[in-house]
């Protein structure tokens, strides 16, 4: 997509949710303002942030690789070597591992969730990305071991169900306590309004 495409459905985007936010149409304000930041974000951003954001995750697990000997981190080349009881096995850390989607997504539908004041979005949002990235090290970290004991016949059940297992997990505890136990927190029903005055 080039500047001027760019540009053009940016202006259509602000319209757009500019209508909708003074029409109170809430439902399509979010709706439109999610997807619409989350594909601008990820036009400008993945270029220039995924191979940072991958070697990152990588040194990362790589410290923990490094105290329990289990395998090693090259981080500018974004590989894990693990020394599996099978032969060595090399792991790559490419766009999917570096979580650069997950964190634009977590981050759009924060700016335009109703329920926190700006400050709180700031505190809530930094607080979210690292908890992502730390779910991201610990998930590489588990099939790291797993490949180590199991070797590279594990590597498909480690990496695609057990690893991810593990990242979503967390990313839906995570969207539990930021978005429905806060919506829940502050709904009103009748008479009845729910808080945690008694928490």
């Amino acid at each position: 997509m080039n500047l001027m495409m760019l540009v053009l459905f940016m202006l259509i985007w602000a319209y757009a949710i500019g209508v909708f936010y003074r029409k109170k149409q809430s439902f399509f304000f979010f709706f439109v303002g999610c997807v619409g930041l989350f594909v601008f974000l990820f036009i400008v951003l993945e270029p220039v942030l995924t191979a940072p954001l991958a070697k990152a995750v990588c040194y990362m697990t790589g410290l923990v690789g490094k105290m329990t000997g289990v395998f090693s981190a090259y981080s500018s080349y974004g590989i894990l070597f693990i020394e599996a009881q099978s032969g060595p096995v090399s792991l790559y850390v490419d766009f999917e591992c570096a979580g650069l989607v997950e964190i634009l997504v977590y981050v759009c539908l924060l700016l335009f969730f109703q329920a926190y004041k700006w400050y709180e979005k700031i505190f809530v949002g930094v607080a979210g990305v690292l908890g992502i990235v730390a779910a991201n090290v610990l998930r590489l970290v588990v099939i790291c071991i797993i490949i180590h004991f199991g070797g590279n016949d594990v590597y498909y059940l480690a990496h695609t169900i057990v690893g991810r297992f593990v990242f979503y997990l967390f990313t839906i505890t995570l969207y539990f306590y930021v978005f429905t136990r806060r919506q829940i927190r502050q709904q009103r029903v009748g008479e009845f309004e729910y808080n945690d005055k008694n928490d």
